[in-house]
């Protein structure tokens, strides 16, 4: 491995090494919200995004480019924001009403919500539920920081209703600021409520990214 003919091959595994600590360390932020709704391939999935971030860092030698630099542009946050953790249940392909995101607060709110009108409902499903996270990740120390919202809990019908989804605090810490919204499907059978074939159409999504 000290051959200078191998050189590429030895900055491509540094690489490899640091992008894959970057994804870790995003997924140990997320905490219990990742078990809710992910797909066999997410990890895999993430860390191609995350390589391609990595490579708009600009400032970096080859072997020593990291995602974090590359998270400071623009372009970097694009490719990141809207991820979906769970490909089997996209945001977009489930959930069909507008909603508003104070990135200071880190407050999310659907008003006039109707959910049998704005939401792909899978079969069986009597319930929906939200639940946002708000997180500060310095993926250079990593540090973070990771403020959930109350759980909102609601029938599927054809009441309009407003949700406020509101973290418990704004976190702390000086790295990037992550926004996540996590949607759940419910089956409830003698008052009881549970999950709906463990978790397949739950949507969890990066909804911003600053």
């Amino acid at each position: 491995m000290n051959d200078p003919a191998y050189i590429r091959t030895r900055e491509n595994i540094a690489e490899f090494g640091t992008t894959a600590q970057s994804g870790k360390l995003l997924r140990n932020a997320i905490g219990t919200m990742l078990n809710r709704a992910k797909d066999p391939r997410m990890s895999s999935r993430m860390m191609g995004i995350l390589s391609k971030v990595r490579q708009l860092d600009s400032n970096s030698a080859r072997g020593e480019r990291v995602v974090s630099e590359g998270l400071l542009t623009l372009n970097g946050k694009q490719l990141l924001k809207g991820f979906d953790f769970n490909n089997r249940a996209a945001l977009q392909a489930v959930f069909h009403a507008p909603f508003n995101l104070d990135t200071l607060t880190g407050v999310v709110t659907i008003a006039d919500f109707v959910p049998l009108d704005q939401l792909q409902i899978p079969e069986g499903a009597t319930h929906v539920s939200f639940r946002t996270a708000f997180i500060n990740l310095d993926f250079v120390t990593g540090e973070f920081d990771t403020q959930y919202s109350p759980i909102v809990n609601t029938v599927l019908d054809m009441n309009s209703t407003t949700i406020t989804l509101t973290p418990a605090g704004v976190p702390t810490g000086a790295g990037t600021q992550l926004y996540l919204l996590l949607i759940e499907f419910f089956q409830e059978v003698n008052g009881v409520q549970y999950p709906l074939r463990n978790g397949a159409f739950n949507v969890l999504n990066l909804i911003d990214i600053v």
